[in-house]
């Protein structure tokens, strides 16, 4: 089984995120080609980034940053659950994105996408992808886009997915488990 990091991005009070990062984990898990870990960056909690040395080096001060470092590392691979702020995703994954080089290198991800208004978060996605590619992570052109996010959680609080987002979480999947497969020879070729 491969080893998969769902990071929720969001950090402030209120935020859908895990609700979001819960569910698609859970289907990850149902997927069964996945030993799965949730990493919500609110939990997390990385302060803005504080290394006194560039993250290429590795040589890491803080505790945070190489218990980060740590979980990053043994990933082989990612879905990052993305709210749009602004055009863009979360300062907060930024952030947490930046700690990091090397550990994120030859990895694949996909990305789930949501937002309150229409969107389904297709600009944070934009913004991320680039980010992503120049630490050599390979992010799927598969993702899931969740619009009206706030539609889709119930009373108690739980994300209640729709037959399309389900559709398309199982497509993404598929292919996180054989671009994973791929990218798992090439980080092993060196």
């Amino acid at each position: 089984m491969y080893k998969l990091k769902v990071i929720s991005s969001t950090v402030r009070p209120g935020r859908k995120g895990p609700l979001v990062a819960n569910w698609i984990a859970e289907e990850a898990r149902k997927h069964g080609a996945f030993e799965v870990e949730v990493l919500d960056l609110g939990e997390v909690n990385l302060p803005l980034m504080n290394e006194a040395v560039h993250p290429v080096m590795r040589q890491y001060e803080h505790d945070h940053t190489k218990a980060w470092s740590a979980k990053i590392d043994e990933a082989d691979a990612f879905i990052f659950v993305t709210a749009e702020y602004d055009y863009s995703y979360p300062a907060s994954l930024k952030n947490a994105i930046e700690y990091l080089v090397h550990e994120w290198a030859y990895k694949a991800a996909g990305i789930l996408g949501y937002s309150a208004g229409p969107f389904a978060g297709v600009r944070a996605i934009a913004n991320l992808k680039p980010d992503l590619l120049s630490l050599k992570v390979v992010s799927l052109a598969e993702m899931v886009n969740v619009p009206l996010v706030n539609e889709l959680v119930n009373e108690e609080g739980v994300f209640i997915p729709n037959e399309r987002l389900i559709g398309a979480s199982k497509i993404m999947l598929d292919q996180l488990v054989r671009w994973t497969k791929g990218m798992k020879a090439i980080k092993e070729d060196k």
